[in-house]
């Protein structure tokens, strides 16, 4: 009792602190003033169009053509903000008394003292030791964003973003230095706000984790791509390290922002399939009887059936300034509404967040509460209508005038029933499912810094902090839909909950020597991360509520323990190094393996700083970098794979007992001596900028090798269990070489012209991949299964997850010969002997480009990408480019590939290389134009409108429909759309 009576106590008091300070949130009427000026550039020329703001008001105005201005400020001292595209931002104090200023601007130093997030910390650019890219807001893509990693598409070398497919639901794939591993996890580890995120989705929104994230709350993401960089993560920081960090509130009075886009999205490229016309013809030329007769009366253009023009439309408000000037803070609300080119296809998402940051005792003690929540209510097209549409026998109806199977044409048999393993009803597929869910997500952290009093340069800081998400669905297909028509239907639902608790507090010292020219900055650490997902048990039932399949309740958790150190040290501003280890615990892997090591060293050398440079008018920044570092992997192989466990057979694995037959349990494969798989990276790096930073830029070249490789393997013969397992086996190389070059074209006071631009080259390759030395395999099969096994291979000596195929042969007019191979042995028989590895899908080159520019109260801005050396299987075409597709069902007809009539295959030849095709491509990613008419409403807010264009062209000799392809495999995808947007945005 005592302990409630306390309780509530504090509760009325922390009320009444709120009221008193809510209380006095007022603002006064102070005495204006009128204040004039001049804004002149460096090269004293005025600055047209340069924004001046008054910090206390947030009244602005505008220069004219002789770069001056007039603003009425309040009575008192004042502050004044200048901002001007192309130029650092400037700052003017205005005396109490003055009414005339003036001030030159500067032109940037390319931010090199900009604060630059990393692990545990922060550091200036200029300190950098490791490979890191920084990207702020105002470098931010734009546009329809479903999820923030499409902000930084085609900004950062060695990073490659791709989505998924064109569902607004999809999600991301993103590769940094192309990954480091085979069968666990190749993602990179995601950080917001101080927790790092789990890898995976949750049921109801599939891996689309990330997009429960308002892309309009993100300040600033940044990529840690070197091991001396993500070593301080250690065991998760093997394929990279993304940063994000949202933004916060700030001193000063409210200030209000609106923006709202609206968008409709079009279908820019589908399968070429033949026409109503054609595919009839075909039949009547070369069909039999029993083919000719299946045809039917119509002309039915099917992928316009299922496919339709997608609106959408984004707002966001956000409030931010100080309470009672003592409580900064930030809020913020979203709602965005989104179709997805397929019919039935949506996605609702809203969003807030709240952001709290005071501090106490003169700035020694901050405190920043961070909770960011999200509900997306999705409801799911069954993409099955994809490939469906594509294939589907164009010359029938959509609908018959018979109420069977809802009305819709089906396939059926003599019995009057749908024909089994026959195509459905692409339209039918889409609008007889409802498939809806629902996903919460709550992302929140308490995190305190405090600088100590009796040691100014002493730091502790503490972050608590969670990660909670739940997902929730149904799904309802009537028992009448051909689709379930022998299952009666489905009528189920499913859901999920994943906890993310997050400790982390460390100690940091930073001490100027000035005596021995030295700078030490010392941090130390601990860490404890707890995982749990839980997933109640599964019922399938059809309409009629007979049980169909069903599967048990499941909990998986683990747990990550980890001390570490950094050490930053500088010598005489020119002389840099940093050095790093964490020391990580797991519950994935058994005691004797549980913890792992993980040290990286880094030195940096600022050449600008030596005397032979440090006047030179034309190098003004140049700075060398070489690191070391061993990272770890432990993601994506489950939670208990080193415990020997027992799973439920299905139906077919009973014991029969008298008259009654019990289901067994079955022993799973296990590794009991599992480890981590760790990668040691080399990076040497040299970041330059000439004729004062006008022109910069970064070149990184980097060695990777990973060790203890956790991959699914075949296991030696004589096991009873499985033919394959993960366990550690073999290694793994990367290198590449990274290059970003940014610059300044042209800045004066009315126009100002940026290019940047960003190339990488890398190289992987398998080292070894057997338990047991076997010079008679070939390697691994995996990948998506044609025929009789998976396309493409793992094979020591060359490129993960290439082709494996027969080499086609060709007649003298360039048309495949069908079921000629070349002999590449020269035994004389063509066989599997005669497979060869051909490309794989990770292209050996990245170009990434974007320029903007800003002419007077006009801006643009474009992005670009390419990508070289990148491989596709064109699936569309070797299942549906042969005559033998067409005799697959003899109560259907399917319709076929246009390049049916280039090759005239009879059989379909799934391991040709004739279907692996160059998939390299230019893509013009987004074209925008934006116009701000300044301040309105007098002089209370500033407007702005642009109208964008996304996925605006793709260049390439892929026949798919998209060659960016995930895993380099097309059969049927759902295309990415165009996008058209309108966008405004106030501030208040």
């Amino acid at each position: 009792m005592k302990k409630r009576e306390r309780l509530r106590h504090l509760v009325i008091a922390l009320c009444a602190i709120c009221f008193l300070l809510l209380g006095n949130a007022g603002f006064s009427q102070p005495t204006n003033r009128t204040v004039t000026g001049t804004i002149n550039s460096p090269d004293s020329l005025p600055l047209s169009g340069a924004t001046v703001t008054v910090k206390e008001t947030r009244q602005s105005a505008r220069t004219d053509d002789k770069g001056q201005f007039t603003i009425t400020v309040p009575a008192g001292q004042v502050t004044l903000e200048i901002t001007y595209v192309g130029y650092a931002p400037g700052q003017i104090i205005v005396a109490p008394t003055a009414t005339q200023v003036s001030l030159v601007m500067k032109r940037p130093d390319n931010n090199l003292n900009e604060v630059i997030v990393i692990g545990y910390g922060a550091t200036r650019k200029k300190d950098l030791t490791g490979a890191v890219t920084s990207i702020t807001e105002k470098d931010f893509n734009p546009g329809v964003m479903g999820s923030p990693e499409q902000l930084i598409n085609g900004k950062a070398a060695g990073v490659q973003i791709m989505s998924n497919n064109g569902s607004p639901s999809s999600g991301n794939t993103v590769r940094i230095r192309g990954g480091a591993s085979l069968s666990a996890s190749n993602d990179p580890l995601i950080v917001v706000d101080g927790v790092p995120l789990e890898i995976g989705g949750i049921s109801g929104n599939g891996n689309n984790f990330l997009a429960l994230l308002n892309p309009n709350d993100i300040e600033s993401i940044n990529i840690l791509k070197d091991a001396s960089a993500t070593a301080i993560y250690g065991s998760r920081a093997s394929n990279g390290v993304m940063i994000i960090t949202t933004k916060k509130g700030a001193s000063g009075p409210l200030k209000v922002t609106f923006n709202s886009l609206l968008s409709m999205q079009t279908v820019t490229r589908l399968p070429e399939m033949l026409s109503a016309q054609q595919f009839r013809d075909l039949i009547n030329t070369k069909g039999s009887g029993a083919q000719k007769a299946l045809l039917g009366n119509s002309t039915t253009d099917w992928t316009d059936q299922v496919f339709e023009n997608a609106i959408g439309n984004d707002n966001n408000i956000s409030v931010s300034g100080s309470i009672a000037k003592k409580l900064p803070f930030r809020a913020s609300l979203g709602y965005l509404y989104q179709d997805g080119l397929l019919k039935t296809d949506n996605l609702k998402r809203f969003s807030g967040s709240l952001v709290l940051s005071p501090s106490f005792f003169d700035r020694h003690l901050k405190i920043d509460i961070n909770l960011k929540g999200s509900v997306n209510d999705n409801s799911f097209a069954n993409q099955d209508a994809v490939w469906a549409a594509s294939a589907f026998d164009p010359t029938q109806a959509v609908r018959t005038d018979k109420p069977e199977f809802g009305g819709y044409y089906e396939r059926i048999d003599n019995a009057g029933v749908p024909v089994v393993r026959a195509l459905r009803n692409p339209l039918g597929l889409l609008e007889q499912e409802s498939h809806k869910s629902t996903v919460r997500r709550s992302i929140g952290t308490a995190e305190v810094d405090y600088k100590f009093h009796f040691l100014p340069d002493l730091r502790a800081h503490a972050i608590v902090g969670y990660d909670i998400a739940e997902g929730e669905g149904t799904n309802y297909v009537p028992d009448y839909a051909a689709a379930q028509y022998t299952r009666g239907g489905i009528q189920n639902s499913y859901s999920q909950k994943k906890t993310n608790k997050l400790f982390t507090a460390y100690l940091n010292y930073t001490k100027n020597l000035p005596g021995l020219k030295s700078r030490v900055d010392v941090t130390a650490g601990y860490d404890y991360q707890n995982w749990m997902a839980t997933n109640p048990a599964f019922i399938d039932y059809n309409v009629k509520g007979e049980v169909q399949a069903s599967t048990p309740a499941d909990s998986q958790r683990h747990v990550l323990l980890s001390y570490y150190g950094r050490l930053n040290y500088t010598f005489n501003n020119k002389y840099l190094l940093t050095a790093t280890i964490r020391r990580d615990g797991t519950s994935r892997f058994n005691k004797d393996n549980r913890w792992g090591v993980f040290p990286s060293l880094a030195l940096a050398w600022k050449i600008k700083e030596e005397n032979f440079l440090v006047n030179s008018d034309l190098i003004s920044d140049l700075k060398l970098r070489l690191g070391f570092g061993v990272t770890g992997q432990q993601e994506g192989i489950g939670n208990y794979s080193y415990l020997p466990n027992y799973t439920i057979g299905n139906e077919f694995a009973r014991y029969r007992f008298g008259n009654t037959y019990y289901q067994t349990y079955r022993p799973q494969a296990y590794v009991s001596d599992l480890k981590w798989e760790s990668t040691e990276a080399w990076n040497a790096g040299l970041d330059f900028g000439l004729f004062s930073n006008k022109v910069t830029g970064t070149v990184d070249y980097y060695y990777r090798k990973t060790k203890d490789l956790l991959a699914y393997v075949s296991v030696p013969a004589g096991s009873n269990l499985t033919n394959s397992i993960t366990t550690n086996v073999g290694n793994i190389t990367s290198k590449g070489l990274e290059l970003s070059l940014n610059t300044t074209l042209i800045s004066n006071n009315q126009l100002t012209w940026t290019v940047g631009a960003n190339a990488t080259w890398q190289d992987v390759k398998i080292t070894n991949l057997s338990l047991v030395p076997d010079t008679a395999s070939p390697g691994s099969f995996t990948g998506p299964e044609v025929g009789s096994r998976g396309l493409q291979i793992l094979s020591p000596g060359y490129a993960p997850y290439m082709f494996y195929v027969y080499k086609q042969v060709y007649d003298n007019k360039g048309k495949p010969i069908e079921g000629m191979y070349a002999d590449l042995n020269k035994d004389g028989v063509i066989n599997d002997k005669d497979f060869y590895r051909y490309h794989s899908p990770m292209p050996e080159f990245m170009l990434g480009f974007n320029t903007q520019v800003t002419y007077g109260k006009w801006s643009a801005s474009t992005v670009l990408r390419a990508s070289f050396g990148n491989y596709v299987y064109n699936d569309v075409k070797a299942n549906q480019g042969s005559w033998e597709t067409l005799q697959y069902n003899p109560y259907e007809l399917i319709n076929l590939s246009t390049d049916y009539l280039n090759t005239g295959f009879t059989a379909r030849q799934f391991f040709s290389d004739y279907f692996v095709e160059n998939a390299s491509f230019l893509k013009m990613d987004n074209i925008s134009i934006g116009y701000d008419f300044g301040n309105v409403w007098k002089n209370t807010a500033r407007l702005r409108v642009g109208m964008l264009v996304q996925n605006v062209f793709t260049i390439t000799k892929y026949d798919g429909v998209d060659p960016e392809i995930q895993n380099g495999f097309d059969n049927s995808f759902y295309p990415r759309p165009r996008t058209f947007s309108l966008n405004l945005n106030l501030s208040f």
